[in-house]
């Protein structure tokens, strides 16, 4: 993988296998049944229970696809995709050969679980599965190649290949309206997360992913906070999807590891502590923007973040990437999503277990340092 300079600029940017993204209310009536890959395809949709039982959405999405097109439904994809719900989805489709397309509905959890599903048909039939999602959080899950699930021990186990991003998505403002207002909020903090940690992430290239970072963080600053004022609003619904599509679709192919250290202590926090990723970010974020503050390159790109704050720089990337970190917070506050680790019941006694998975490391400067980042959070 090809690392992206500053100094002097180069670096390299690969497209994925994306076909098309559809956004705006009614997306999904009007463009589902022709991005089916053929007139005779074959599709199982991959959900949640809420979504499932609580809303319509699932019975519009069965009935548009009629009986020519729906295989089957899997309603049963708990928080961070356990195992055992995993196994169960994966045997229902995998046992039906004339299946040749996933739909995931819902958030993270749903859209990896589907790319699992693809990446077991993959291995078992020796064919990957068409796959289209229709999000219904600002997690963008839909944006990468990798697949996450929870296994039997309650840790995150990830998979990643280029031929697992979904061909299609569907953002559809009427879907997102049936979102519960913090889970939606707290997503929003999510993709600001991406956004934020691909400024300094070591193979994000200058053009498209960096300026499609700033362009996310500016819109999420702003239309967050609209959109809980005006929760119905479509055309905010409407914004915020974009700009969680934005905030990780530019990183492309050029994916080599986990995208910083907020988000190795949100995989070390949400499977075990059961704690929603978006939650995850809303606890980490803040703190390990300041922390990255004392690197000298990371700070140069994390104050390139306060211009579209509507913040002037002062010149000091170090005092400057520490105001990022503050304005987040500030976010936060404004959104109700200020919170602490105690909240989940998160112990002193833990802090050195969790600072270890997420610096793989017992001992050093960064493994200090994250164990007064969270002890900070308790």
């Amino acid at each position: 993988m090809t690392a992206s300079t500053d100094h002097p600029m180069s670096g390299l940017w690969q497209p994925t296998q994306l076909q098309a993204m559809y956004y705006g209310p009614s997306s999904v009536k009007e463009h589902l049944l022709s991005h089916l890959p053929s007139d005779s395809s074959k599709v199982f949709i991959i959900t949640g229970s809420s979504l499932a039982t609580k809303t319509s959405l699932i019975s519009q999405v069965e009935s548009l696809l009629g009986s020519k097109h729906h295989a089957g439904t899997f309603a049963n994809i708990g928080q961070h995709a356990p195992i055992a719900q995993l196994d169960e989805a994966v045997e229902s489709v995998l046992k039906d050969n004339s299946i040749d397309t996933l739909i995931s509905i819902g958030g993270g959890s749903p859209i990896d679980s589907a790319k699992v599903i693809s990446h077991r048909s993959h291995e078992k039939q020796g064919r990957y599965l068409y796959h289209i999602t229709i999000p219904t959080t600002l997690s963008a899950a839909e944006c990468t190649l990798i697949g996450g699930y929870t296994n039997e021990k309650g840790t995150k186990v990830s998979i990643a290949h280029p031929r697992l991003i979904p061909q299609a998505i569907l953002y559809d403002s009427s879907f997102a309206k049936e979102t519960p207002q913090k889970l939606w909020l707290s997503t929003g903090i999510r993709a600001l997360d991406h956004a934020v940690e691909l400024m300094y992430y070591p193979t994000a290239s200058e053009a498209p992913t960096k300026q499609l970072c700033l362009t996310a963080i500016s819109q999420l600053f702003e239309y967050l906070p609209k959109c809980k004022k005006e929760p119905e609003n479509e055309d905010y619904i409407t914004k915020l999807q974009l700009a969680s599509f934005t905030s990780l679709f530019g990183l492309g192919l050029n994916l080599k590891g986990p995208l910083g250290l907020s988000h190795t202590l949100g995989y070390a926090l949400g499977s075990p502590y059961k704690i929603p990723h978006g939650m995850t970010s809303c606890l980490t974020l803040p703190s390990v923007v300041r922390l990255k503050a004392d690197n000298p390159e990371a700070a140069e790109q994390l104050a390139r973040i306060l211009p579209f704050l509507d913040q002037q720089r002062s010149g000091h990337d170090q005092k400057d990437a520490i105001r990022v970190g503050d304005a987040i917070d500030e976010l936060l506050k404004t959104l109700g999503l200020d919170a602490t680790l105690k909240d989940f019941n998160v112990k002193e006694d833990q802090i050195a277990k969790i600072s270890k998975m997420a610096t793989n490391s017992e001992q050093g400067e960064l493994f200090d340092k994250v164990v007064s980042l969270i002890r900070s959070k308790l």
